[in-house]
């Protein structure tokens, strides 16, 4: 998926970063970068004011090889935007520059995800093939073939592909989503009891939970943690929401691979992509499920989508609290 290109305000500033985004795409990215530059210097001391044009910039030298300016130009993004709305933090950590975050910074993944909106399921679906609901479901309809839910909470439920799979089977369906721009496509689907505007892994019960309403039983979290790292937080979280008993199911994608384990068979818990998302180990789930108060009923390897030409390993759990 393509990021939308944001303007500086100024129509000659923006022709030439068109341009250069085209010869980027059309991959002569030294040249783009070149191109970018001019763009930026024409604003002059109002490119400071451009933080998304400095961006494209940075991609542009990174894709070129040209690391040391792309470094240069995350720092200056992150004194510029301290919020880190285009995840400076996330690449600096990912050159091994920075201390890995525990997850990928709240207006990152807004912006990212509103940005996104328009195009979401043509782009993910159609042209990714990307299949995590339906896996989901169908580890969900293995173990519990002829159960229903009072009350499902499809955590990042973006524009309601996971929602898509359930809604027939709950009496109630609430979805929490950081974007409203998402939501907003969620909503339109009318399948959704209650939606929202939440921070999935920084916020409490009481932003997801209406004590109104039954107490979940049931969870759901598709291609959701593949935006935190650590995900102790999460869990808990979702512990605390979910009645005794509910089922959590949920989607990592995973760098599980014999020819990166360590002697003992074992993986790392955690890794930070090129990609900016994170990838996780079955046995840090594991690990982390039981600690959480859930019993882990079952998980399957699948192929969750399409990234640069090959398929993504990930992982479908399904727990259930005790």
């Amino acid at each position: 998926m393509a990021r939308a290109f944001f303007s500086s305000g100024d129509l000659i500033a923006d022709r030439r970063a068109h341009y250069a985004v085209m010869m980027s795409e059309a991959g002569d990215h030294s040249a783009a970068a070149d191109l970018m530059r001019q763009s930026l210097d024409y604003l002059k001391s109002q490119f400071l004011q451009w933080p998304a044009g400095m961006f494209m910039l940075s991609e542009m030298h990174e894709n070129a090889g040209e690391t040391a300016e792309a470094v240069t130009l995350w720092r200056q993004l992150l004194k510029l935007d301290p919020e880190d709305r285009f995840g400076a933090a996330l690449k600096l950590a990912q050159c091994g520059l920075g201390e890995t975050p525990d997850a990928a910074p709240p207006a990152y993944i807004e912006a990212l995800f509103d940005a996104y909106a328009p195009d979401f399921e043509e782009s993910l679906v159609d042209k990714l093939q990307y299949c995590g609901p339906q896996k989901l479901a169908g580890l969900i309809t293995t173990h519990f073939p002829e159960r229903s839910y009072q009350h499902v909470l499809d955590l990042g439920c973006g524009t309601g592909l996971m929602g898509e799979e359930i809604y027939q089977h709950c009496g109630l369906l609430s979805g929490a989503d950081l974007s409203e721009a998402m939501l907003k496509k969620a909503e339109e689907k009318q399948i959704y009891t209650r939606l929202i505007k939440a921070d999935v892994n920084l916020c409490n019960r009481a932003a997801l939970v209406d004590d109104a309403l039954p107490q979940p039983d049931m969870i759901l979290a598709a291609d959701v943690f593949i935006y935190i790292g650590q995900l102790e937080r999460a869990f808990a979280l979702a512990a605390e929401c979910l009645r005794r008993g509910g089922v959590f199911a949920f989607s990592v994608e995973t760098h599980d691979r014999p020819e990166i384990q360590d002697s003992d068979g074992s993986c790392e818990d955690m890794i930070l992509q090129p990609s900016l998302r994170f990838t996780h180990s079955a046995r840090y789930i594991q690990n982390l499920l039981q600690a959480s108060r859930f019993e882990m009923l079952d998980y399957q390897h699948i192929a969750l989508r399409l990234d640069r030409g090959e398929y993504l390993d990930g992982y479908v759990f399904i727990a259930q609290k005790l």
